[in-house]
């Protein structure tokens, strides 16, 4: 069986810490090939993101849902108009009145001549026509008074008609009006509703792609953090191969009386 010598202790630590550097650079190598897919998926997912708000932009562009409102004031009417006075003409009735006068002198002038025709005193000529008169007053009065109560009843219902009319005039009016205003404040919401959920499915997607982007990037730099550290074992374990080998070769070189020169390059440690 052969000896082991100093000289084949450092050549085997030196294998060692190549093969630790070795490894580690293939895994690190492997962590920053990870680490530029992650890159090249979270530019790709960039990408996407632009070309979504570009659609966003042009599909679903950020408009102005009053710009359709009319002004409806030319639907606003003065009923005014409608309005009249019926108490503005009512008149004196003095139609019955003559005409009931007219019939008690005609009355008044036969009694007379009858009286006339038969020698009937003056005395009694003048008191029948007192009381003719007295009686053509109290039916003069009568109608007098029916006429013009019935002009104020008609004067009344008219009154009545008018304000019937005017509320009613008021009411279709402002139907209309409300019911146009009702119509464009539905198209003013319906614009909006449209809008809102046509950009919320767009930031559906954007919401998704970012997501997606942040992890990529979240990956990329950990894969690179990973690779460094991977190197930095890698590094760390050979140096601690090569101090071994330094150190058991030394030992051994006092009984081979190889003379070691720590201060050279490995490959001239010994001498």
């Amino acid at each position: 069986m052969a000896a082991v010598t100093a000289a084949t202790v450092l050549t085997a630590s030196a294998i060692g810490a190549a093969g630790s550097i070795g490894g580690s650079a293939i895994s690190a190598h492997q962590q920053k090939q990870a680490a530029k897919g992650a890159r090249n998926e979270a530019n790709r997912l960039k990408n996407d993101i632009a070309e979504i708000e570009k659609a966003r932009e042009k599909n679903n562009p950020i408009v102005n849902p009053y710009a359709k409102v009319e002004d409806l004031s030319g639907m606003i009417q003065d009923l005014s108009g409608m309005l009249s006075n019926p108490f503005d003409n009512l008149g004196v009735a003095t139609k019955a009145a003559e005409i009931q006068m007219e019939q008690t002198d005609i009355a008044l002038a036969n009694t007379l001549d009858l009286l006339a025709s038969t020698g009937a005193s003056a005395g009694g000529a003048t008191a029948l026509a007192q009381a003719a008169a007295r009686s053509k007053q109290g039916v003069a009065a009568s109608i007098e008074a029916q006429e013009a109560q019935n002009e104020k009843l008609r004067a009344q219902g008219e009154a009545q008609l008018n304000q019937q009319k005017m509320a009613e005039a008021t009411r279709v009016q402002g139907a209309l009006f409300g019911e146009a205003t009702r119509q464009q404040q539905a198209d003013v919401q319906g614009e909006m509703f449209m809008y809102r959920e046509k950009d919320n499915r767009y930031l559906e997607q954007l919401d998704r792609k970012q997501a997606q982007l942040t992890g990529q990037q979240q990956v990329a730099a950990q894969r690179k953090s990973d690779a460094a550290n991977i190197m930095g074992a890698g590094i760390s374990g050979a140096g601690n191969i090569l101090a071994s080998g330094l150190t058991s070769a030394a030992t051994m070189g006092t009984s081979n009386n190889p003379k070691i020169n720590t201060n050279k390059p490995l490959t001239e440690a010994y001498v």
